[in-house]
């Protein structure tokens, strides 16, 4: 599990230990460390799920997080995101944690999303649902050959976005918290 080892800044958000590229935000826009440590029991129709974001680029994960929401579809409660900044990051963060959803920014350098949501679902066991976010739209064969259960292409569609992490927060086993 990913512990801070610094001062967690609100704005940069958390680079883990030795820098690792990792910010981890609660729905109140708190890093993990600043939540309150009971959240409020959730209505039983209601499902609470975990997200992994991963890009190199901190504006393409707010704007992941604007699109989406705390609630993407009304059965569905986003109540967690771990950013990651690096591929070490989010194998480190999927080996030792549960998440339901995983957004995988194609775009990102020097490891793309594409190929890192193939490397996931070869070597992790059981990889939670992945969502490829891809260039453009002539992309999707290559994400595809990623074995992406989903794919959402650039310019971001928010309704399109919130859509398809509803579908996959459904479908995904739950997360153990």
């Amino acid at each position: 599990m990913v512990t801070a080892t610094a001062p967690i800044r609100a704005r940069d958000g958390y680079e883990g230990p030795r820098g690792r590229g990792i910010r981890a935000t609660s729905m109140s826009g708190m890093t993990a460390s600043q939540a309150p440590s009971a959240a409020p029991a959730a209505s039983a129709s209601v499902r609470q799920i975990s997200v992994l974001l991963y890009s190199d680029d901190v504006t393409v994960r707010d704007a992941v997080r604007l699109a989406v929401g705390r609630r993407p579809a009304k059965d569905i409660e986003v109540t967690s995101w771990l950013e990651c900044a690096t591929q070490a990051a989010v194998v480190e963060a999927v080996d030792t944690r549960r998440f339901d959803v995983l957004i995988l920014d194609g775009e990102a350098a020097p490891m793309g999303g594409m190929g890192l949501c193939r490397q996931l679902k070869n070597e992790i066991f059981e990889c939670p649902p992945t969502l490829v976010l891809t260039g453009r739209v002539q992309d999707g064969w290559l994400a595809a050959w990623s074995q992406a259960d989903a794919v959402v292409p650039h310019p971001l569609d928010p309704v399109a976005l919130a859509k398809a992490v509803a579908h996959l927060g459904v479908a995904g086993s739950p997360a153990a918290h």
